[in-house]
């Protein structure tokens, strides 16, 4: 999975570019564990990861990205390690 061009449709959610870069990481490394492709049958792909964030209810990339990987946790279990945890969530001092 191509970060930059994952990260590059991810625009249609807002965010910052620092925020789709994450999220896109995020992404590349769920591809690279294989997961997906072992509890839905497939290797998610731009198209997918993009399809399924739109499904979101609401939020920038990083609370749909959330979303999504909650939703896989809830189904299948083993997905909270690509949660992100952090991303603007902490008041800088």
């Amino acid at each position: 999975m191509d970060v930059n061009t994952l990260a590059a449709a991810l625009e249609r959610f807002g965010g910052t570019p620092a925020e789709r870069r994450v999220v896109a990481r995020q992404a590349r490394d769920l591809a690279d564990s294989e997961a997906l492709k072992r509890d839905r049958g497939h290797a998610p792909t731009i198209e997918t990861v993009v399809e399924d964030l739109a499904d979101a209810p609401s939020g920038g990339p990083a609370d749909r990205w959330n979303w999504w990987i909650g939703s896989l946790d809830v189904a299948y279990g083993g997905y909270e390690p690509f949660a992100m945890r952090r991303y603007g969530t902490e008041e800088r001092r």
